[in-house]
């Protein structure tokens, strides 16, 4: 498996993909053991952003839309904003996305919380 900055398209590079029903949501695609996961997710844990994780050790299907927006890799993390790929994105840039393409995401007044599958990013 492969993750790290600067490996599939690049940091912070994006692409229009999407899974089915990810149009109108944030999805956090990770895998156990990386450290870019981690630190992703972990910047996310101080703001009020609302996605979901999943692991795509787990799930097929996941693994292979990572790989058709990352260049043919597993690369980790890939995050879709909206049904925007950004493979391996900075918290910034992550959330500059989030801004532009789906604001209504970010909640007000509230942390984000919770583990794969729930409205906030665990690890």
């Amino acid at each position: 498996m492969t993750s790290g900055r600067g490996r599939g398209m690049g940091q912070g590079a994006a692409r229009d993909g999407q899974q089915d029903g990810q149009q109108d949501e944030v999805v956090v695609y990770w895998r156990p053991l990386c450290p870019y996961c981690v630190a992703l997710m972990t910047g996310l844990r101080f703001t009020r952003l609302k996605y979901r994780t999943v692991d795509i050790w787990r799930d097929r299907e996941a693994a292979a839309f990572v790989r058709s927006v990352a260049d043919g890799n597993e690369t980790v993390p890939t995050v879709t904003v909206a049904g925007h790929a950004m493979v391996n994105p900075s918290r910034k840039e992550l959330l500059a996305a989030v801004t532009a393409r789906a604001p209504h995401l970010l909640a007000r007044g509230e942390g984000s919380g919770g583990g794969e599958g729930s409205g906030g990013g665990g690890v």
